[in-house]
């Protein structure tokens, strides 16, 4: 008798997953392509970033520092800069709060919740994505202007919205609103409900489920998405732009200084007033890649 061969085992698509996941804890290239052409592709990466992200960047500290440390710091301790940085900071600090409440209310509804119009609702939360900021300013003047909609009322009754704080705030607040709940959909969904099923069998509130179940497993996606919110508020334009009024010390937000101070020909004021949101942009990179790897980290220890 010949002894009995074992079968050849065919890879097929339901077992694609788990041998990516042995070839990436093995090491080795999930991609035919051959070393020549990964090298082109990385270096073509490479010089990509160099040019659009790399240069400019550095470009920015280099014409800030042009004309000398004294002229650098000069531009920042100047009272309008110092009334951009504030308002710059106080919009973020009531913006970027309201975003993450309205996020993991919108997340915790979306990812536990059978309704009718769920869908919908994920589709405007998307709508700043595909509207223009600009837009979303007109859209603001046109409702709180002194001729819009409700800009009459408001006058009667003091309140004044549009080339003032308020303005500013909400322009901010819809551009930046879609960042908070698009990071936590995804990961509540992946997540699923079984932790929280498991909470109520034994006697958990709606307090104690959301405070210590939910909250833990959803906290590094919500760092994640709170600095990206505020990334994004403390460098938006459009919207502010037209709603602000360009009111030198009063109105103004740090990237609408900055366009001041270069259409004044202050190109070294204007660039050391743009490095501190460089250094903004920065520090959300690093932010970013700490929580992500948390993240990960956490997925891994529950999965």
């Amino acid at each position: 008798m010949h002894p009995m061969r074992p079968t050849p085992v065919t890879p097929t698509a339901a077992s694609a997953p788990h041998i990516a996941k042995q070839n990436k804890r093995s090491g080795h290239a999930v991609t035919t392509e051959s070393k020549r052409v990964q090298q082109i592709l990385i270096g073509v990466v490479l010089v990509f970033i160099t040019l659009v992200l790399l240069l400019p960047l550095v470009s920015i500290f280099v014409q800030a520092f042009k004309r000398g440390a004294d002229v650098f710091f000069a531009a920042l301790t100047d009272p309008d800069a110092w009334s951009a940085i504030r308002l710059t900071l106080l919009t973020a600090l009531v913006v970027v709060p309201l975003n993450a409440l309205f996020g993991v209310a919108a997340a915790w509804c979306i990812t536990k919740f059978t309704f009718r119009g769920k869908q919908l609702l994920i589709s405007l939360i998307d709508v700043p994505f595909s509207v223009s900021p600009v837009i979303a300013g007109f859209v603001f003047v046109l409702l709180f202007g002194a001729h819009g909609w409700f800009g009459t009322w408001l006058s009667d009754q003091g309140i004044s919205i549009i080339f003032s704080w308020p303005g500013i705030v909400l322009g901010t607040l819809f551009v930046t609103f879609p960042f908070v709940a698009r990071e936590l959909i995804p990961l509540m969904q992946s997540q699923g409900i079984q932790e929280e099923e498991a909470a109520i069998t034994l006697g958990a509130n709606g307090w104690k489920l959301f405070w210590r179940v939910a909250l833990p497993n959803m906290k590094w996606g919500l760092l994640y998405g709170i600095v990206i919110c505020n990334a994004r508020a403390m460098g938006e334009f459009g919207a502010v732009s037209v709603v602000s009024g360009h009111i030198r010390g009063e109105t103004n937000t740090m990237p609408l200084h900055i366009e001041i101070l270069y259409n004044e020909y202050q190109f070294s004021a204007a660039f050391a007033v743009a490095t501190l949101l460089v250094l903004v942009a920065c520090g959300t990179l690093v932010l970013q890649h700490w929580f992500d790897l948390k993240r990960q980290r956490q997925q891994h220890t529950t999965g």
